[in-house]
């Protein structure tokens, strides 16, 4: 639902921003699997259709080309620092974005009712504008980092 929700949000943004790629990945995901019913209904009751979403589990190759990694839950993280070697620097909850919030956490809703996957979904939703303008300053960032090493020192 995240990597939907983030990217309907990016699609609304100018370039650069529009143009990132959004990639859902899972702790605990096995490949190829539909998304769960109650989090295809749960987000197209809001427009959004999941019907060709397929899991894949959070690799290697992924994490060395990720921007940012945005997980529900602190296990969610430690998990992800678990599974990557080195442990990513660039890792961060859905939620800690928002000013003057306490709440961090999302709760999991796998294997809960529809109600939950809502829940999740509309504490998703609350974080987009944040994670929004947290993906813009860490893609002017890594901009920068990657002017600064193509730039070639001259010899007087």
């Amino acid at each position: 639902m995240a990597a939907a929700l983030f990217r309907h949000a990016l699609d609304a943004q100018d370039e650069p921003l529009k143009s990132l790629t959004v990639s859902s990945a899972g702790i605990s995901a096995y490949p190829g699997q539909p998304a769960n019913a109650n989090s295809i209904e749960a987000l197209r009751k809001v427009g959004i259709d999941l019907g060709d979403h397929q899991s894949r589990p959070i690799d290697q190759p992924l994490a060395e080309r990720a921007l940012a990694y945005f997980g529900m839950t602190d296990s969610h993280i430690a998990m992800i620092n678990l599974q990557l070697d080195p442990p990513p620097e660039n890792a961060f909850l859905m939620r800690q974005f928002i000013e003057n919030n306490e709440d961090l956490q999302i709760p999991d809703p796998f294997g809960l009712s529809l109600e939950h996957y809502e829940a999740a979904r509309d504490s998703m939703v609350e974080a987009i504008p944040s994670l929004v303008e947290a993906v813009r300053i860490l893609y002017e960032r890594e901009q920068e980092r990657n002017a600064q090493d193509r730039e070639v020192p001259a010899e007087e």
